[in-house]
């Protein structure tokens, strides 16, 4: 069954090309068509397109589908092209002529449209929650460990003295500029395109306000041409967003890796949570961390990968569009299931004491070392050719005093602050 069905079948092989994994993406959207059919069919009863007592049919039974969604029992037939067909096929076997009635005044174009806005907007909101959980372990580390102190590297040497309070924090304070992304991705997507049917509009007096209101819309897309438009900009939106997260997931799962390693052991897991050599039985792998950050890297490319397939489309809908559900669904069940992933971890991580009574870390305090002097009253280039002499000679011997007290540093780590930034944006997407 297809909507544009006009009395002939098209080919099978073109058929199998190009409708491709589309049933099976298309169920993600099952209950956010009928979302948007109930709406719509509400505003046709107000406009006179349906009357009252078809509307007091057609309500329920969407309302019987939504349940069936829920429980995992609708699917898409075979022979039956989308999700959107599915249902009007349902509507139309359990109550006759009156469920052909439900797509006057729009079109797949808009109706696809619209699901995929709403889907968009649940999809921020849970990976919103996933960073969330994450974010609110890192603030809970931090202020466990912020009393331990690691060495912090520039060009991978040895620099100065940081400490785990502060690096977790980092990461947490990095995920709130990430929420910014996903923020103003969430604002894109939320804008209503229903009622530009094919994206030229209807000669029906469509209430667009009122399926925006039901819809929970911000506002509609005013325009019906820039509302077509806005495919492929909202995805391209979204997987900005989803490419922000994993950079920031991507370069922590980094960090844990090199600070698992030998050389540095300033972390470890449990044992079940690492994995082994086949050959080497001393081995505990960070396999969890690697494939989080191949997942990381990989998530990052879907933005050039939704780019270059719509670079270069005419105005207008055309079917290249139908790929983007492929890039786009999986990637971001992909994310959640990272960020959930890292915030199990790190419910286990163990941190190394007193790791920089390590001879090998004395450097690290001669910045702090020239600060000391400079504060006893010596010129600050005095006080750094003292220490760096020092150095060069073999005589310097570190303090080993640490005190940095201004805002977000080793001693002010501004937790407080940063969990208000992150709960500001979490109240934006309504969480």
């Amino acid at each position: 069954m297809k909507l544009w069905n006009k009395g002939f079948e098209p080919d099978k092989a073109i058929e199998k090309f190009t409708v491709g994994q589309d049933r099976e993406l298309d169920l993600r959207l099952a209950k956010y068509d009928v979302q948007g059919s109930m709406a719509h069919i509400r505003m046709l009863q107000s406009i006179g397109l349906l009357t009252k007592e078809e509307l007091d049919l057609l309500l329920p039974a969407l309302q019987q589908i939504a349940d069936e969604i829920e429980r995992g029992e609708f699917q898409i037939e075979d022979g039956v092209e989308d999700v959107h067909s599915q249902v009007e096929f349902l509507l139309t076997e359990r109550l006759g002529d009156v469920g052909k009635k439900i797509h006057s005044g729009r079109s797949r174009n808009d109706q696809v449209l619209v699901d995929l806005k709403l889907f968009f907007r649940d999809e921020l909101k849970h990976i919103s929650e996933s960073i969330n959980h994450l974010f609110e372990k890192l603030i809970e580390l931090s202020e466990k460990h912020k009393d331990k102190l690691m060495p912090g590297y520039t060009h991978l040497q040895v620099a100065m003295p940081s400490s785990f309070g502060l690096w977790f924090g980092a990461y947490a304070e990095s995920f709130t500029d990430d929420m910014q992304m996903i923020v103003a991705a969430y604002n894109i997507a939320n804008q209503n395109p229903l009622g530009s049917a094919a994206g030229y509009g209807s000669s029906f007096p469509l209430d667009r306000e009122m399926t925006s209101e039901l819809l929970s819309f911000s506002n509609p897309h005013y325009n019906v041409v820039a509302a077509q438009m806005s495919r492929g900009k909202t995805e391209r939106a979204v997987a900005a967003a989803i490419g922000a997260v994993a950079s920031t997931l991507g370069h922590l799962a980094m960090d844990v890796c090199m600070w698992m390693c030998n050389n540095f052991a300033f972390v470890s897991f449990p044992d079940e949570l690492t994995t082994g050599s086949s050959i080497m039985p001393h081995k505990k792998n960070p396999d969890v961390f690697e494939i989080m950050r191949g997942k990381c890297n990989r998530l990052q490319s879907i933005q050039n990968e939704i780019a270059l397939l719509t670079a270069n489309l005419p105005l207008g809908y055309n079917r290249d569009l139908q790929l983007l559900k492929d890039i786009l669904f999986p990637a971001s069940s992909e994310l959640i299931e990272c960020l959930d992933m890292a915030t199990y971890m790190l419910g286990e991580i163990r941190i190394k004491d007193n790791i920089l009574d390590d001879s090998r870390y004395d450097y690290i305090f001669t910045v702090e070392d020239v600060n000391r002097l400079v504060l006893e009253g010596m010129p600050f280039r005095d006080a750094y050719k003292k220490i760096g002499m020092e150095v060069q000679n073999g005589t310097y011997h570190p303090h080993r005093g640490v005190h940095h007290t201004h805002l977000g540093s080793i001693g002010n780590l501004a937790n407080c602050q940063i969990t208000s930034k992150m709960d500001t944006l979490m109240k934006k997407l309504g969480l």
